[in-house]
């Protein structure tokens, strides 16, 4: 049992009887949302609540509350952040109501989703305040009992005094406790005593979604609310001229038309604002049919023009930059052009291990391979959309983000409003995985209700998202491996770099494994909104790596796990360099779980077998993939998964999360993109956006997790980039052809 500092440091324990309004992020009463659960048990609802820290609130009854304090966008935070805190809380998790908490920045730390380091970075934190709690209950116990705090047991919600034969459960000791100090150092449980940590439970949410409750910001009312949709430019590079209004006279629930810039020309932007289009028209009206119409009927009568070159102060953390977007239309074919000519000039230099170009001018064979990809829009299944009320006194905001502690920062920025006035309730998320990190469409719905002194549902259409949306970049990779006479490998060059960002992670394998080794990247400058994509950069680079290192593997007659088996012992025991940042042993664990549960090199007629490797977000992930040829065309049949990301919280959903990244990187892989033409994007609904279908998804994925007693790391991105690689190698061995540019079909 390891004993850690709290890390509290104010009293967070009131006693409160009214909570009734605390409902409101969902639309519907805070009580109501207890009620399923109590019948469950059993119980009647608690009159009285009682607030013992800010994750957990527990009723005169023992019921208790956990509040999930980030996001949930569908990675089941929402269940796995409240099983953390009641396992050291030692409660009965039939008795546990899971409420999503508000943005409190005072309250609450990291308070938003990305990089899948919520449990990673939450994971102490978590298991403290149940802890802290559960002492400070076994402290008012013993208070009451008279008797010693050691000799009590606590279980299940229940506390127990074996000797005097004592018990009582949670609720009967919460008033007393919440009056108790906050203890400087608690006792966290021993791994192998975790009860629910571990188990697989349900998705608090799930009987909400089935059953059509109103969990999203597309579900979210207020009387009086008015609709307002956003006129964007039609192409990047294009900015507003003018506009002429008079043709929307007189069509039915239309109550405004007018241009606003989503930020000050003199405001310094922070990380996540992004928008390629500052200067908008707005509509707004009573209904969504009545606006989209508006719309439609107002863009033949706005007059655009190309805008100048943007150079935007951006503070990252703290760290000063300056953004440049180019004047101009752009094209896809000249992107492929401009990165070609990169690729073949030496970049910026980001590692160099030994003297990798000797190595290539003394090679008895050099293999030279390039890797293309291109952009991608995120196309998540809710449109983006924000509810916004603005006043003079405070502001009022619902609906999806990803990063809300952020976007609040630049909201008092931009309306003028100090950041205790204003309060942003967060809904379920319709999809994300980046593209509600950069919430421009919240400060423009702040500055319509603001302007219409109304309340206000801001909402994209598909079409809007896909064609003024945040994409994936479009990259190219080259490596270079020298040979010698006995085909072993002697030097790597990476060469990296894209549009207008550069895939490169220097010091990932095989960086380490070769006493000569170069990596060097560049960038070229677009006015393209790109940002976080699912796995940012290694959802491409781990395609190129893992298919470059299976062709690597045949040109030197080794199996392809095997010669990376090989590279990663020579890490693990002589490693070149002190910057690789992954651990080779749990890279190698991966491998050979794989490889033993998939029967790799098994003969499978009919099959064809692709494997990758990669590691990101502090995660190791090895996949299988087998493939198999319907009419002609590849289907994949299926995944084997082994995945080392520590301690496991909820097993059911953590599978779903990587089943779900499996889909979504085949899906990617063998149809995703979007090309650019004068500045505009080719596609903007899904009729002409291919996505995976039902029939195409794998009929069967495998999952097994490495066992350790590692803390959690990140699970809702790792998978995502080895199926791209896995794939591919697969579809070479089915078609004798080597897939060198996505899409693969």
């Amino acid at each position: 049992m390891a004993t850690t500092k709290t890390q509290m440091n104010r009293r967070l324990f009131l006693k409160s009887s009214t909570l009734a309004g605390g409902g409101m992020l969902l639309g519907f009463s805070w009580m109501i949302s207890c009620k399923d659960q109590a019948k469950k048990v059993g119980m009647e609802m608690p009159e009285d609540w009682i607030e013992v820290n800010g994750y957990i609130k527990i009723g005169e009854n023992g019921m208790v509350t956990i509040m999930s304090p980030n996001p949930e966008g569908g990675q089941n935070v929402k269940t796995s952040m409240p099983m953390i805190v009641a396992d050291e809380l030692d409660t009965d998790w039939d008795m546990v109501v899971v409420e999503q908490a508000p943005l409190d920045t005072d309250r609450y730390t990291r308070q938003f989703i990305g990089g899948s380091q919520a449990i990673r970075q939450s994971w102490e934190r978590l298991r403290q305040a149940g802890a802290s709690a559960k002492y400070m209950l076994m402290q008012a116990a013993a208070e009451s009992w008279g008797v010693p705090m050691t000799e009590i047991t606590a279980e299940k919600g229940q506390l127990t005094h074996s000797a005097s034969g004592k018990k009582g459960h949670y609720g009967e000791f919460a008033t007393a406790a919440s009056q108790l100090s906050v203890p400087e150092t608690v006792s966290l449980k021993d791994i192998e005593d975790f009860t629910i940590i571990g188990t697989s439970k349900k998705n608090v949410d799930t009987k909400k979604i089935i059953t059509g409750k109103p969990l999203f910001g597309m579900d979210y009312m207020q009387e009086g609310m008015l609709t307002a949709m956003i006129v964007h430019p039609p192409a990047f590079g294009l900015t507003l001229k003018s506009f002429d209004a008079s043709s929307l006279k007189g069509m039915p629930g239309i109550k405004d038309v007018f241009s606003i810039k989503t930020y000050a020309d003199d405001y310094e932007w922070q990380y996540f604002d992004t928008n390629s289009f500052l200067e908008l028209v707005v509509v707004v009206g009573d209904s969504t049919w009545e606006v989209m119409n508006a719309k439609k009927a107002l863009a033949p009568h706005i007059e655009w023009e190309t805008r100048p070159e943007l150079k935007i102060a951006r503070d990252r953390f703290g760290s000063k930059t300056t953004m440049v977007y180019p004047a101009g239309l752009e094209n896809t074919s000249d992107h492929n052009q401009k990165m070609l000519e990169m690729s073949n000039q030496k970049g910026d230099e980001r590692r160099k291990d030994g003297d990798p170009d000797r190595a290539l001018r003394e090679a008895d064979q050099v293999l030279e391979r390039s890797y293309t990809a291109p952009f991608l829009a995120h196309n998540c299944m809710e449109p983006m959309n924000f509810f916004a009320h603005v006043t003079e006194e405070k502001a009022d905001f619902a609906g999806p983000l990803q990063k809300p502690e952020f976007t609040e920062k630049t909201l008092s920025s931009r309306l003028d409003i100090p950041l205790d006035k204003i309060d942003i309730k967060m809904t379920r998320l319709g999809g994300g995985y980046g593209r509600r990190s950069y919430a421009h469409w919240l400060v423009e719905a702040g500055i319509v209700s603001k302007r219409m002194n109304a309340p206000v549902k801001l909402m994209y259409t598909r079409e809007d998202d896909m064609t003024a949306g945040i994409y994936r970049p479009a990259y190219r990779a080259t490596y270079k491996a020298a040979l010698d006479g006995d085909k072993k490998i002697t030097g790597l060059h990476l060469n990296a770099g894209g549009v207008p960002e550069s895939p490169m992670y220097a010091d990932r394998f095989p960086a380490g494994t070769l006493d000569n080794y170069l990596a060097e990247d560049w960038a070229i400058p677009s006015n393209i909104t790109v940002g976080s994509f699912r796995a940012p950069r290694s959802n491409f680079m781990a395609c190129a790596e893992q298919t470059f290192l299976d062709e690597l593997a045949e040109t030197m007659g080794k199996d392809p796990i095997e010669l990376r088996l090989e590279l990663l012992s020579r890490a693990e025991t002589d490693p070149v360099g002190e910057r690789n940042d992954y651990d080779p042993g749990r890279y190698k664990g991966v491998l050979e779980l794989v490889r033993d549960k998939s029967n790799w090199g098994e003969d499978k007629p009919g099959v064809f077998r692709g494997v990758a490797a990669y590691f990101c977000h502090n995660s190791y992930v090895a996949q299988v993939l087998d493939l198999i040829m319907e009419d002609g065309q590849p289907k994949v049949d299926k995944v084997y998964c082994a995945v080392d990301c520590g301690i496991v919280v909820n097993p059911d959903a953590a599978k779903n999360l990587l089943e779900g990244a499996v889909v979504d990187g085949i899906g990617n892989a063998m149809f995703g993109s979007l090309s650019i033409k004068d500045g505009k994007p080719n596609k903007e609904n899904f009729d002409d956006y291919r996505m995976i279908r039902m029939s195409e998804a794998p009929k069967e994925i495998e999952v097994h997790f490495v066992e350790n007693q590692i803390d959690p790391t990140g699970l809702g991105e790792p998978a995502f980039p080895p199926i791209f690689p896995a794939l591919a190698n697969a579809m070479y061995k089915a078609t004798g052809k080597r897939l060198y540019g996505q899409p693969f079909l």
